[in-house]
């Protein structure tokens, strides 16, 4: 009954209210005013928009991207490079005021794992984006730091508003610390282009893909087929992720 209801639930709410809607007023089309080629379009475009909000296609886009890399069993390397993922500025947290969004969060918590695990510097890599969003690397800073790792294992690099200037700006650093064999963490969605953005800068990483959005060995159930606004936000990042890298690879 609780899938039943969840089930259920979900086309009352967006976007399956709006799939709903688009349905019928293909319907519409056809049956009330004879506009058959119209209906045909707006019938393909609406069930191709209802298959984007499904979790049983996201399942398999999202894990498509994040199977590029698999984490080392055996993690080497002389550096830990966490790229940022957005910070608030002004929010509460347990020994200031600033916080890492989620995706960044869990980076940092495989981040320090490693540290722990194999006692080398950690460089955090991100700016303020916007305006109104915190400083990525400072904040991630003063949270590692509340985590127990010393402020001499940690080094920051504060300019960069995206992915290409994360590796251009963390490369210099590298260069000057005389650092050469990074581990790469980031979000596995991420990661592709991210070692690609390295690889361009000159820099030979070592990819440990963290904070993965899906199950990579799904089973599939009736509620996967629900539309979610959850499941639309990673076909979403499938595909910018791809557009972005083949941006990286072909036009930069």
């Amino acid at each position: 009954m609780v899938y039943l209801l969840k089930f259920g639930a979900s086309w009352i709410l967006p976007p399956g209210i709006f799939i709903l809607s688009l349905f019928a007023l293909s319907w519409w089309l056809f049956k009330e005013r004879g506009e058959k080629k119209a209906a045909g379009i707006l019938l393909g475009l609406t069930f191709a928009f209802y298959l984007l909000c499904t979790g049983m296609v996201a399942e398999r886009t999202m894990g498509w991207l994040e199977s590029a890399y698999e984490p080392p069993a055996d993690p080497q390397g002389d550096v830990i490079i966490m790229l940022g993922g957005g910070a608030y500025d002004d929010t509460p947290d347990v020994d200031g005021t600033g916080t890492l969004c989620a995706s960044p969060a869990s980076r940092l918590l495989t981040a320090v794992r490693l540290q722990r695990r194999l006692d080398v510097p950690i460089l955090l890599s991100g700016g303020q984006v916007y305006e109104d969003t915190g400083a990525e690397a400072k904040i991630a800073k003063r949270v590692l730091m509340s985590l127990g790792v010393p402020e001499d294992k940690i080094l920051t690099e504060t300019k960069s508003i995206n992915t290409s200037q994360n590796a251009r700006f963390s490369a210099e650093i590298l260069r000057e610390q005389g650092l050469s064999h990074p581990i790469l963490v980031t979000s596995a969605f991420h990661m592709k282009r991210s070692v690609l953005n390295f690889a361009k800068q000159g820099i030979e990483v070592e990819p440990f893909p963290t904070d993965y959005m899906v199950s990579h060995h799904p089973v599939f159930h009736y509620t996967k087929l629900r539309p979610q606004t959850e499941s639309l936000l990673d076909n979403v990042t499938v595909l910018q992720e791809t557009l972005r890298t083949f941006v990286t690879r072909y036009i930069e």
